[in-house]
C-alpha cells in the first residue's frame, strides 16, 4: 500500500511513528514532508506543493493526523475528490465535535478515530485495505 500523511509540523514525531510502523510492514510513504524546513519562498512552496499533490494522487490511503497544518484540509479535499481511502485521527476527539468540525469528516468513506497513536496504528492495520 502507498500512503500519505497530512498534518502539522507540531505532530512530526507522531507522523514519523505512524509512517515507520507502516513501513516496517512493507508499505510505502510516498512523500515525507517532515524532512522539510518551512518553505519561505515561492520556489520552495511550489516544489513542496507539487510533491505533496503527486503523493496524494498516487496514494492508496490518505491519513489526516489532527490538528492539521495550513494545507492539510486542502490535501483532504484532493483525497476526497480522488475517492481515496481516508482516515482521520484525533487524539482526544475534540476535532470531531459538531460545533468545531467540518462536514467533510462525516461523509461516506471517511473513517474517524480517537485514541492513542498505538491504538490508531493497530486499528489501521486491522481494518485498512493494506494491499502490497
Amino acid at each position: 500500500m502507498n500512503f500519505y500523511i497530512a498534518s502539522s509540523f507540531s505532530n512530526k514525531h507522531y507522523v514519523n511513528e505512524l509512517a515507520q510502523s507502516l513501513e516496517r510492514d512493507g508499505h510505502e510513504q510516498l512523500y515525507d514532508w517532515t524532512k522539510n524546513d518551512r518553505a519561505t519562498n515561492e520556489k520552495n512552496l511550489k516544489k513542496i506543493g507539487e510533491a505533496e499533490k503527486k503523493a496524494i494522487m498516487e496514494s492508496d490511503v490518505f491519513i489526516l493526523f489532527l490538528p492539521g497544518g495550513k494545507g492539510s484540509h486542502i490535501e483532504l479535499g484532493i483525497a476526497l475528490s480522488l475517492v481515496k481511502q481516508i482516515w482521520i485521527y484525533s487524539r482526544d476527539g475534540a476535532d470531531f465535535h459538531p460545533e468545531l468540525t467540518t462536514t467533510f469528516y462525516y461523509i461516506d468513506g471517511v473513517k474517524r478515530f480517537t485514541g492513542s497513536i498505538q491504538e490508531f496504528i493497530t486499528e489501521m492495520k486491522d481494518h485498512c485495505t493494506l494491499t502490497r
